[in-house]
C-alpha cells in the first residue's frame, strides 16, 4: 500500500450544496484505492469487488458515500462544509425525475431566480438527471464564477415545468445565525460542522447572555467534523459523552464530549428535521440522551456512518466509510434517524419551541381559552373582574409575541373602567400563531393589584 498523506476524518450526508465537479480517469491510483478499501471500509470487501477495472465501478459497489475525488474536487468537497461556495445555491438531494431541491439559500442565484425547496431539477443545459446521483449531477449544474446554467425544473407549487438560466456566483455564508425572539429568547442556527463551529457558538452565546432560553437550530444541517461534533456537544453542562465509533472488526468505543469554556447555561430546545444527518444526529442523540435538550421536529436523516479522506500520492483523494457510529448509550442511528421529544408538523418546530419557552418561563400565570382562527386585524379586549386603575396600565406590562418571531407593536385603548382593548400597529400574520402576555402589574382603583398574570394563545387564519 502506497503512503497515506493524510487521514482526516469528516461527515456530510449526500444533500450537497453543489461547487463545481469533474469526472475523471483514476487508473493511475486503483491499486491505492484498492488497498486502502481492504484495509479500512467498514465492513469486508469481497475479491470480486476489488477487482473490477476502475475506481468508479468499485466504489459503486460500496455504500453511498464512498467516492473518489479529484484533488479539485475535494477541496470543493471541504469548501462545502465550511460554507465557502461556488455555484447556484442549492442545498440538494436524489430524486428518481433528477434533483430534489431541499434548500434554496437566500439571496443567492437559484433563490433570486425563484427555485424554491421542494422543486426538482430535472435538466442542466439540456442533460437529463434523472437517475443521476449528487455529485454526477453537479458536474452539470455547477462552474466557474459568472458563468451561466440553463435549469429545467419542475415547481412544487404549481406543478409547471420552467427554464431558468441562471449565472453562477461564490457564496460564502453565515454558518452561525442568531436573533432574538420574543421574550428574550436565544435563536442560534448551526448550518455545518466546520472546523470553528464550536468557537462560533461560543461567541454567539456569549453575545446572547442576557437570554431566557435558548432554540439551537439544526434543521438542514448535513452534518460536517467529527471533531466539531465532540465541541458542540461539549456546549451543554453536564454532557459527557459524545457518541458511540466502531470501526472494522472492532467493538465500539466512546468518544467523550470536549467541554467547551463557553455553553448554554439557560435551557436549550434544539429543531431538527429529515434533513439533519451527521454530525447534527451525533449531537441531537447526545443531548436528548443527556437530557440536556428537548429536541422538536421530525425524524431525522439516518446517516450513521464516518468517513474518512484519503489523499493519494497524486493528490487525489478517497473519501471512504470507515466507521459506524451511534448514540452514547449504542442506540442505532444508521437507516433509523433519531425522533424528537416533541414531533411537530413540517415548518411548525420553532413555534412549538418557541411556545413551550415561554409556557416554562409564565408557568404561574393563567392560562386563558385559546383564540383560534381570528381574522389578521383581530384587536383584544381585555375584561377584568373589577374596577381597574388604567393609568398603571403601561404597553411594557403587556408583551404580543410572534411564535417563532419577535414582539409585535400595539397600542391600548381604555374603553370603560374594567376594559381595555388592545390594537396591534400592524396586521397579523396569515397562519401565524401568537402569544398574548399580560404580567401582573396593574392595579384596581382600590389599589390592589393583580394576584397573577395571565396568557392566551392566538392562532390566525
Amino acid at each position: 500500500m502506497k503512503k497515506i498523506k493524510s487521514l482526516l476524518l469528516l461527515m456530510l450526508t449526500m444533500t450537497l450544496i453543489f461547487s463545481q465537479m469533474s469526472v475523471v480517469s483514476a487508473a493511475e491510483s486503483i491499486d491505492e484505492v484498492r488497498d486502502l478499501i481492504e484495509h479500512y471500509y467498514v465492513e469486508e470487501v469481497p475479491p470480486s469487488i476489488l477487482s473490477k477495472p476502475s475506481i468508479k465501478e468499485i466504489t459503486d459497489e460500496l455504500d453511498p458515500y464512498s467516492v473518489y475525488m479529484t484533488k479539485k474536487e475535494a477541496d470543493q468537497f471541504t469548501n462545502v462544509i465550511n460554507q465557502q461556495l461556488t455555484g447556484i445555491g442549492v442545498v440538494l438531494e436524489e430524486h428518481v425525475q433528477g434533483v430534489k431541491i431541499i434548500q434554496s439559500i437566500p439571496n443567492g442565484p437559484a433563490d433570486q431566480a425563484g427555485l424554491r425547496a421542494g422543486d426538482i431539477i430535472t435538466h442542466a443545459n439540456g442533460k437529463s438527471l434523472a437517475g443521476e446521483s449528487v455529485q454526477t449531477a453537479a458536474s452539470y449544474i455547477s462552474g466557474e464564477a459568472d458563468t451561466s446554467v440553463s435549469i429545467n425544473f419542475l415547481q412544487q407549487e404549481t406543478g409547471l415545468t420552467l427554464t431558468k438560466t441562471i449565472i453562477r456566483k461564490k457564496i460564502s455564508l453565515q454558518n452561525v445565525e442568531t436573533k432574538w425572539l420574543g421574550g428574550n429568547i436565544g435563536y442560534i442556527r448551526l448550518n455545518s460542522f466546520s472546523m470553528d463551529a464550536a468557537e462560533k457558538l461560543q461567541k454567539a452565546i456569549k453575545t446572547m447572555d442576557r437570554a431566557k432560553g435558548f432554540i439551537f437550530d439544526l434543521r438542514n444541517n448535513g452534518g460536517g467534523y467529527v471533531s466539531a461534533a465532540q465541541e458542540v456537544s461539549g456546549l451543554f453542562p453536564n454532557v459527557e459523552l459524545a457518541f458511540q465509533l466502531r470501526e472494522r472488526n472492532q467493538e465500539p468505543e466512546v468518544y467523550a464530549a470536549l467541554k467547551q469554556d463557553i455553553q448554554f447555561l439557560k435551557p436549550v430546545h434544539a429543531l431538527v428535521n429529515k434533513n439533519s444527518a451527521s454530525a447534527a444526529e451525533m449531537v441531537s442523540a447526545s443531548i436528548k440522551e443527556q437530557n440536556r435538550a428537548v429536541l422538536y421536529g421530525q425524524k431525522t436523516y439516518g446517516k450513521g456512518s464516518m468517513q474518512s479522506l484519503f489523499i493519494l500520492n497524486d493528490e487525489s483523494v478517497l473519501k471512504l466509510t470507515t466507521a459506524k457510529f451511534y448514540s452514547p448509550k449504542g442506540n442505532e442511528i444508521n437507516h433509523i434517524g433519531i425522533t424528537p421529544n416533541v414531533v411537530t408538523e413540517i415548518g411548525e418546530e420553532l413555534a412549538a419551541a418557541h411556545k413551550d419557552h415561554l409556557v416554562k418561563l409564565y408557568s404561574n400565570y393563567k392560562k386563558m381559552p385559546v383564540l383560534s382562527e381570528v381574522p389578521t386585524t383581530k384587536d383584544f379586549t381585555i375584561t377584568m373582574n373589577i374596577n381597574m386603575n388604567w393609568d398603571t396600565a403601561k404597553t411594557e406590562n403587556i408583551q404580543l409575541i410572534h411564535l417563532g418571531g419577535g414582539e409585535k407593536e400595539f397600542t391600548l385603548q381604555k374603553l370603560d373602567d374594567r376594559k381595555i382593548k388592545v390594537i396591534p400597529k400592524e396586521p397579523l400574520l396569515s397562519k401565524g400563531k401568537y402569544m398574548l402576555i399580560i404580567h401582573p402589574n396593574w392595579k384596581s382603583k382600590n389599589n390592589r393589584t393583580m394576584k397573577s398574570g395571565n396568557y392566551v394563545e392566538i392562532s390566525v387564519k
